[in-house]
């Protein structure tokens, strides 16, 4: 039974809504109490998201200039960065559980990832 099932299309839907969350949760939240990067890290990872989801090449990018498998390189270090970045900038109580389970569920979202099958080419003859 494969557990891969965050195909390109599914992960493609999920961009957009993650990354507005990722520039508004901070404000809603109000993140920063115990570090003001905590609030910033989260704004500025929302923009740049947003950005990259524009230029990769899936069904609902519109520059489409860069690659999926790049796009799933930043996820993960991205994933990495929140993990870390309560240890790194001393993060605590709501601002350190909000980089924890952001970083978390990115990661999972990533190892779930199910790779594209190569697309065979009929022989003409």
């Amino acid at each position: 039974m494969n557990f891969r099932f965050v195909t390109k299309r599914i992960h493609a839907f999920l961009d957009y809504p993650v990354a507005l969350v990722l520039i508004a949760a901070p404000f809603l939240l109000h993140l920063g109490d115990s570090a003001p990067m905590a609030k910033w890290l989260s704004v500025a990872t929302g923009v740049a998201a947003l950005v990259l989801t524009v230029f990769t090449d899936h069904h609902l990018g519109i520059v489409r200039v860069l690659p999926y498998k790049l796009h799933l390189k930043v996820d993960s270090l991205v994933a990495l960065v929140f993990l870390a970045a309560p240890v790194l900038f001393g993060f605590a109580g709501l601002d350190r559980t909000y980089y924890w389970a952001n970083g978390a569920a990115l990661l999972i979202v990533v190892s779930l990832h199910q790779p594209e099958q190569p697309v065979a080419i009929a022989a003409t003859a």
